[in-house]
């Protein structure tokens, strides 16, 4: 087969490839590419009375580069056959014999099979037109595999904690540079309004912890990170770097509930973490707070300052529900529907606002944290035949609304099977009906009665 010639290959792959910080692989891929975009460019030249092209016969084609000769050759696959009646993918088998060596007398089984056939082109007819196509679409191919390296490296990093630094404000959101590790030195990040925390100090360079949601592939500059600092990973992730009984499975955290950007300005920053320990001799939430509250404080000072609560999860509802609501002393807890999961905490009237919070944030975060819908009841005044009474109304209204539903579930099966057998009837008075038909007898029928006729008269 011949060869085109590329001087300096192997070393304008291995310059890219450091340059680029991409793999020679990716790199060679982006040249063969970009060759096949020339080698389509000559083709159409060569084929300027030619309106319009198979929409499959440019795949016809592919490139194969030789490294260690650094040349190119192009080939495309033809299948064998007798008479030619489409150039682009057949090839006549006296065109074959010339390229296949000492086919014989079996030439002939070689139709309907397929050959590779080399079409490369002789270098001035490559021409210089095509020749710059090809830069032009190298140096495309190029940020191409730099983008789709760059998009499958942040898709692994997808739910994980990043540092990135700031670079600029677009209307309310903080656009945000991470560090990549393909070519690029840094990938812009987008920091919306709802992911920000109202304590933090956004400035030109400043630097942040920050939490990848999401990454989505963008039309022209390359993949689009969306990240937070207001998600509760972010809280998970740094107790799990302060925490190293996290990190060793010792304990577990179990839930967590954020309020970030509380609805009021009079609210601040709040967090509720569950923890838990398979270790009995492992303390899980002095394990998170640390000796004088060495661990939780680098939390809270990633986070500015937010309010965070550490409690201990408990298999039991009610234990877990009276944990969560800490720092307020729960007095009882009463499960008043499980089905639906109400529940009413009793607390003394000094509790009473330190349960619900400042604008209800602690019970609204307690409630999150459990799934449990939490009712503060001040103990003091708290009827409990009364509660009973209702919630038990409550339970006896939803269990009859249950049996009626079924009730028309049944009806509506029941409905189902009458129309089917009504159906199924009616096919087979229908089946009956066509074997009792005296059907008009043919030709063939009276055949056969005169043959049995004649065979009464012999016997």
């Amino acid at each position: 087969m011949s060869m085109l010639k590329l001087l300096g290959l192997k070393e304008l792959i291995e310059s890219i490839s450091r340059e680029r910080n991409l793999p020679r692989l990716a790199v060679q891929s982006a040249i063969r590419e970009a060759l096949l975009k020339g080698y389509e460019r000559y083709r159409r030249a060569q084929n300027l009375d030619r309106k319009q092209f198979d929409e499959d016969y440019f795949e016809n084609f592919e490139v194969e580069l030789d490294i260690d000769d650094e040349g190119f050759r192009v080939v495309s696959t033809k299948t064998i056959v007798e008479e030619v009646t489409n150039s682009d993918h057949q090839i006549a088998l006296e065109d074959v014999k010339e390229i296949v060596e000492e086919l014989g007398d079996d030439a002939a089984q070689l139709i309907g099979q397929e050959v590779v056939v080399d079409v490369t082109p002789d270098k001035k007819e490559f021409g210089r037109m095509a020749a710059m196509q090809t830069k032009q679409v190298l140096s495309q191919k190029l940020r191409d595999q730099q983008r789709q390296l760059i998009q499958e490296e942040f898709q692994d990093l997808e739910a994980t904690v990043l540092q990135a630094r700031v670079l600029r404000f677009e209307r309310q959101s903080v656009i945000m540079a991470v560090n990549s590790g393909f070519g690029q030195p840094e990938v812009e990040a987008e920091l919306p309004k709802r992911e920000q925390l109202p304590n933090d100090n956004y400035r030109i360079g400043a630097t942040f912890r920050v939490y990848l949601k999401k990454v989505s592939r963008g039309q022209q500059r390359g993949p689009q990170l969306l990240v937070s600092r207001a998600d509760a990973g972010l809280v998970v992730y740094l107790f799990a770097n302060e925490v190293p009984e996290i990190e060793d499975e010792v304990v577990r955290i179990v839930a967590v509930a954020r309020e970030a950007n509380p609805p009021s300005s009079y609210v601040g920053p709040r967090t509720k973490i569950a923890v838990d320990t398979l270790d009995r001799d492992v303390d899980p939430v002095g394990a998170c707070i640390g000796a004088r509250g060495s661990r939780i404080q680098v939390v809270v000072n990633e986070l500015r300052g937010e309010k965070i609560d550490v409690i201990r999860w408990s298999p039991d509802p009610a234990t877990y529900i009276a944990n969560a609501l800490s720092p307020a002393r729960v007095d009882d807890v009463r499960l008043m529907d499980p089905e639906t999961r109400q529940t009413h905490v009793l607390v003394a009237e000094d509790q009473l606002s330190l349960a619900i919070g400042k604008e209800g944030q602690n019970v609204r975060l307690a409630a999150r944290l459990t799934g449990w819908k939490i009712d503060i009841k001040d103990k003091a005044k708290y009827d409990f035949e009364a509660e009973d009474t209702k919630f038990a109304a409550a339970r006896a209204q939803h269990a009859a609304e249950l049996e009626e539903l079924e009730e028309l579930e049944k009806l509506e099966e029941l409905e189902k099977l009458e129309v089917e057998k009504l159906e199924s009837d009616r096919l087979d008075s229908d089946n009956q009906e066509f074997a009792e038909t005296d059907l008009p007898k043919t030709a063939l029928d009276e055949t056969d009665s005169e043959f049995e006729s004649e065979n009464q008269t012999i016997y």
